[in-house]
This record gives C-alpha cells, sequence and structure tokens, in this order.
C-alpha cells in the first residue's frame, strides 16, 4: 500500500512537471504567470515548475529508499509553506491557491508521514 502511493505520488510529481517542462506558456496562464515583458518566466517555468519535479519524481522512483520519499515530501512542504504564506501575503485567487496547495500540502504529508519512520 506505501509504495503503491508512494508511486503515485512520484507519478504525479513527473507529471506536474512534465506541463512546466513542455508546456510552459500553457503552464504559466494556468497558474496566472503569462509572460508580458520577457521570456525569462517560461524560462522559469521549464526549471522550477517543470525539470526541477521531473526529475525529483524520477529520483524517488529510481532511489526507491523511504528518505528520498521523505525528502520528497519535504519539497511539498516547503512549496504548501510557500503557497499559504501567498495566500496572506500577496492575495491570488483564494480557490486556486487553496486547491494547489491543498494537493501540495496532503503530497507533503503523506510522503513525510508514511516515509520518515521507516527511512531510520
Amino acid at each position: 500500500m506505501i509504495a503503491t502511493l508512494n508511486t503515485v505520488a512520484a507519478l504525479l510529481t513527473v507529471g506536474f512537471g512534465l506541463f512546466g517542462l513542455i508546456a510552459p506558456a500553457y503552464t504559466a496562464n494556468a497558474l496566472d504567470l503569462a509572460p508580458t515583458s520577457s521570456t525569462m518566466g517560461l524560462s522559469e517555468m521549464r526549471a522550477s515548475v517543470g525539470g526541477l519535479f521531473v526529475v525529483s519524481g524520477i529520483a524517488v522512483l529510481l532511489l526507491g529508499h523511504p528518505m528520498a520519499w521523505t525528502m520528497l515530501g519535504v519539497v511539498y512542504a516547503g512549496a504548501a509553506l510557500g503557497r499559504f504564506v501567498s495566500v496572506i501575503a500577496d492575495n491570488p485567487p483564494l480557490m486556486k491557491a487553496l486547491l494547489f496547495g491543498g494537493i501540495e500540502a496532503v503530497l507533503a504529508a503523506w510522503l513525510i508521514l508514511a516515509n520518515m519512520s521507516r527511512a531510520a
């Protein structure tokens, strides 16, 4: 059960990342981050929203170690933290921010809680 849900989380990570890597303009638009004066935003999408998540998801699948799964959870916890700070500080579209932050928080909680004790 743990291995199956870990694999689903990693595949979701790769899938989310592929959107940023392959379709940065679509991803930027979906996140209300469409570039305005420069295409550097597309580069950032490919790097931080794309490649980072694709490689992280593939790495945990290849490593298969509980600590690797835990660290992927820590990555998602950082994303959720940033998202929820943004809700307070930046006033983004609330439902969209809470939806994305909620997905990140659930993935973080699962990956950390299910794997941390096994990593020791």
